[in-house]
């Protein structure tokens, strides 16, 4: 009788495996579940950044103004006729109305 239970355990056994450990076992879907989501979150970072893109490059066949807006940032380049100024260093000074306002609420 015990050879029998023993038999039809390891029956039992062979007959799960392929269903958790095999092929297409329920680790091999849980492991690629996680990896389509994965590459959904990717999908949506890379389908906001050419949206992103497309209207920039929709903004420079149509428009000077983000020409000009590229030149000025990125290239330093002004009008004729304009000043340019650079602030380098530290904070601007506060204005002599603003500073008493503060002073007066400490």
């Amino acid at each position: 009788m015990r050879w029998i239970t023993l038999t039809l355990l390891a029956l039992i056994l062979l007959w799960q495996y392929p269903l958790w450990l095999g092929k297409g076992g329920w680790i091999k879907v849980w492991e690629l579940d996680h990896q389509v989501d994965a590459q959904k979150k990717a999908n949506l970072q890379t389908r906001v950044r050419n949206v992103a893109l497309d209207a920039e490059v929709r903004d420079l066949k149509q428009g000077t103004e983000a020409i000009e807006e590229r030149a000025r940032s990125d290239l330093g380049m002004i009008k004729p006729g304009e000043v340019f100024f650079q602030v380098v260093g530290g904070s601007m000074p506060l204005p002599a109305s603003a500073a008493r306002e503060t002073s007066s609420l400490k």
